[in-house]
């Protein structure tokens, strides 16, 4: 099942040669950080600094490369966050969807194809409470039921679409550092100075396609270009960001579908099983998760696909490997919203004065 959320666009990926496909794949997973980072990725690619620009501002146009920028780690920064599913009268799902997405820190927001219909990911800031603002959507969407997701151990998160098409539905690939950060029950948030925090709500933002793109966000932020690098880097040796690369439009990289695969792993198994289940290449995130009564599934798995039976054919392959039987196979069938959790931001002091004020 695709997301019908958005029109297909596959004349945008038929105009892709090989060279747009493999920059596609290159920002996506190395991103030089360099005063001339496109220079170093024509380098790689046989082509010139002006062409890779000129390139890779034809997939922003296309809608094929979403944003450029680094990728922080949520909890890292010290902001609480959880994935959320609610059930919600099937008639009045639009409704409850905006509530979520007008919250700042609701950056995933899907329909999907079950009895918990609607799954949302939700963050708060240092020192808010998350419950409270959990609280507050439940009432407000007019939520049936909302269960709180929250990771209990975390196997893979990064998000690589293969633009190349060559990759097997059982292909293996080794998860890395900063696929893999840490999850405690509680992290406390980092110290970060006042230019550390003029820096991140800079370089959260899309990177300018110029030669020099980091001396251009040092204007922004008030320093020189090597301020900018060094700071990111101290970032990435934090383990606050994880990384630096492209963020993918799904859909318009000819990536209609996603599934949520959701896996009842027994307990004594889960030590093995989630790592094994991480290696897939074609698996962007691997969780444990708590369960409940009414969910059973301790181990989920997201999977993007070109259509549908290619993530049939991902689940199956993890199946047939893992030997885990009961599982289930959530597609999103709307999306709502999808974009970056954005930090040090004045809307999360908006929200709250206008809806936690009175609790």
């Amino acid at each position: 099942m695709a997301d019908d959320s958005k029109p297909a666009t596959s004349s945008a990926m038929d105009d892709l040669d090989p060279v747009d496909r493999e920059l596609l794949n290159a920002v996506q997973w190395d991103f030089p950080l360099e005063s001339r980072p496109f220079a170093a990725l024509g380098e790689r690619l046989g082509i010139s600094e002006d062409e890779v620009i000129e390139r890779a501002r034809k997939v922003k146009d296309a809608s094929v490369l979403r944003q450029l920028s680094a990728i922080f780690d949520t909890r890292a920064l010290g902001y609480n966050s959880a994935l959320v599913a609610a059930k919600i009268e099937p008639s009045r799902i639009d409704e409850a969807a905006a509530v979520m997405s007008a919250h700042p820190g609701v950056s995933h927001n899907y329909k999907r194809n079950h009895a918990y219909n609607l799954w949302y990911t939700l963050a708060t800031p240092p020192g808010e409470d998350f419950d409270a603002h959990l609280d507050v959507l439940h009432r407000d969407s007019g939520s049936l039921v909302t269960r709180k997701l929250p990771t209990l151990k975390l196997y893979k998160i990064g998000v690589k679409l293969d633009m190349t098409g060559t990759m097997a539905p059982n292909a293996k690939s080794t998860v890395l550092e900063h696929e893999k950060p840490e999850r405690k029950e509680h992290m406390d948030a980092p110290e970060l100075d006042e230019l550390a925090r003029r820096t991140i709500a800079v370089v959260q933002e899309d990177l300018p396609l110029v030669p020099q793109p980091f001396a251009a966000q040092g204007e922004l932020i008030g320093c020189d270009e090597e301020t900018v690098l060094a700071q990111l880097r101290s970032f990435k040796e934090r383990k606050l960001m994880r990384r630096f690369a492209a963020v993918m439009n799904h859909r318009n990289a000819g990536f209609k579908a996603n599934a949520m695969g959701v896996w009842a792993v027994p307990e004594d198994q889960l030590e093995a099983i989630g790592p094994q289940m991480a290696g897939f290449s074609a698996v962007s995130h691997c969780y444990r998760r708590p369960t409940y009564d009414d969910w059973p599934y301790t181990v989920f798995t997201m999977v993007h696909g070109r259509s549908g039976r290619d993530c049939e054919a991902i689940i199956d392959a993890i199946r047939t490997e893992t030997g885990i039987e009961e599982h289930a196979l959530l597609w999103s069938v709307k999306e709502y919203k999808k974009t970056r959790v954005r930090y040090f931001t004045p809307e999360w002091d908006d929200w709250t004065r206008e809806h936690l004020a009175a609790v």
